[in-house]
């Protein structure tokens, strides 16, 4: 069976399509694709791992054409950037804030 392994690296997006045996697991999947030996910083630990936008395990199981997605860690909390941009909404309506 034919998958993709997809990581966003911070310049560039790294795509790799592996033929494997049928039943292959998205960790075998990874370690045919030698992720950890192009990203070192990902030997001890890593990423958290999905197909196709959903979050897996590494024991599940592929099917032909899956695409497996490696996910960077987030550099910042999303709920506390949505926060923000939603006390600064609220004070420019106030105008605490001169709009730019």
């Amino acid at each position: 069976m034919r998958i993709s392994i997809a990581f966003a690296a911070p310049t560039s997006l790294w795509r790799q399509t592996l033929d494997l045996p049928e039943g292959s697991t998205v960790g075998q999947a990874i370690a045919a694709s030698r992720f950890s030996q192009v990203f070192p910083e990902f030997t001890d630990h890593l990423p958290d791992v999905g197909v196709y936008g959903e979050r897996c395990t590494l024991s599940r199981v592929l099917n032909d054409q899956d695409r497996v997605e490696l996910y960077r860690p987030l550099v910042f909390d999303p709920l506390a950037s949505r926060r923000r941009r939603a006390e600064h909404r609220r004070d420019t309506r106030k105008g605490k804030l001169s709009p730019p």
